[in-house]
């Protein structure tokens, strides 16, 4: 209610609650990498810079992506909670009118469409993980398929 009623309140709802497992996560991801990986940058006279691009970024993005990934589907619930407390449209003002109204086929519409959102959206960050760090994936995948010979 601070910053109005529209776009901009449901947006900063949903930014604030997506954005602290995004740092923790990156934080967790930065702070677990090797000291040994560190010190042989250095040895090799590598700079701040290029060793947080060519050690501490790489090697934190697994961690990066699964902090994206929590909050890809909490934007999502910090949307509609947007639209909850001043929305005059969206899902989340749909699902208060059909609650209000007691309209149990649109109240279960309003959900299942918010589902949908929140998976594709999470497909999606899945989907720009397997192109960012593919070899994530493919080492999984052959943990898999050793694992059920």
């Amino acid at each position: 209610m601070w910053f109005g009623f529209g776009l901009l309140p449901k947006v900063l709802i949903a930014f604030l609650i997506a954005f602290f497992p995004i740092v923790i996560n990156t934080a967790m991801g930065l702070a677990a990498i090797e000291p040994a990986k560190i010190h042989l940058a250095r040895s090799m006279g590598l700079g701040p810079g290029a060793t947080f691009l060519k050690i501490r970024l790489p090697d934190a993005l697994p961690a990066i992506f699964g902090g994206l990934k929590i909050s890809i589907t909490l934007a999502v619930v910090g949307a509609v909670v947007g639209e909850f407390v001043g929305g005059d449209s969206g899902l989340g003002y749909l699902l208060m009118v059909a609650n209000g109204s007691m309209d149990t086929p649109l109240l279960f519409a309003g959900l299942i469409a918010l589902t949908i959102l929140g998976v594709v959206l999470f497909l999606l960050v899945e989907l720009a993980e397997r192109l960012v760090i593919p070899r994530a994936h493919a080492a999984s995948g052959a943990g898999t398929a050793e694992r059920s010979a």
